[in-house]
C-alpha cells in the first residue's frame, strides 16, 4: 500500500519498519505489561519513493530523529493503544515529508532607497546632538 504525501510524491508502506516497545504515561499497571509505544524507522537515505533533493532536505530537518546510517526514528507514547501511536508516527514522518517536499524560496538581495539612507543619517545626527548635550559643560560654553 501507498501513503499520499502529495498529489505527486508517496511513499510504500514497505520502506517503514514499525516495532513497539513498553512506554511509560497513562495506562495505569497496563503500561508494564503491554508494549504500546510505536517505533517507525523510516531509511531517507535509501529510500526510493523520493527524490534526491527531498532526501536531503528531510534529513536536515529530521535533526536528532536521524541516525548516522540515515535513518529516521520516531517514537508516538501518546495514546494508550499500539494503533493509535502507530497512526501518530505515521502522520508525524508524512508531516516530515511533506514540509521536506517544499522548496525553500531564495532570498533576493535588496537596497535601502535613497530616502532611507538621508532618514537613517538624519536620525543619527539628532541622536548625536542628544548625546552631545549630555557632557559637562566645556570653557567655551
Amino acid at each position: 500500500m501507498r501513503l499520499e504525501i502529495a498529489p505527486d510524491l508517496a511513499i510504500d508502506e514497505s520502506e517503514l519498519d514499525i516495532s513497539f516497545i513498553q512506554a511509560g504515561g497513562p495506562g495505569g499497571q497496563n503500561v508494564n505489561k503491554v508494549a504500546t509505544a510505536a517505533q517507525l524507522r523510516f531509511d531517507a537515505r535509501n529510500s526510493l519513493s523520493l527524490p534526491n533533493e527531498i532526501k536531503a532536505r528531510l534529513q536536515g530537518l529530521a535533526g536528532s530523529r536521524l541516525t548516522r546510517d540515515g535513518v529516521i526514528v520516531i517514537t508516538a507514547r501518546q495514546h494508550r493503544t499500539q494503533d493509535r501511536n502507530k497512526q501518530d508516527a505515521v502522520a508525524r514522518l508524512l508531516d516530515l515529508i511533506r514540509r521536506a517536499s517544499v522548496r525553500p524560496v531564495k532570498r533576493r538581495a535588496t537596497k535601502p532607497s535613497a530616502g532611507e539612507r538621508e532618514r537613517r543619517m538624519e536620525a543619527k545626527s539628532r541622536r548625536a546632538g542628544i548625546k552631545k548635550g549630555r557632557g559637562r559643560p566645556g570653557r567655551d560654553e
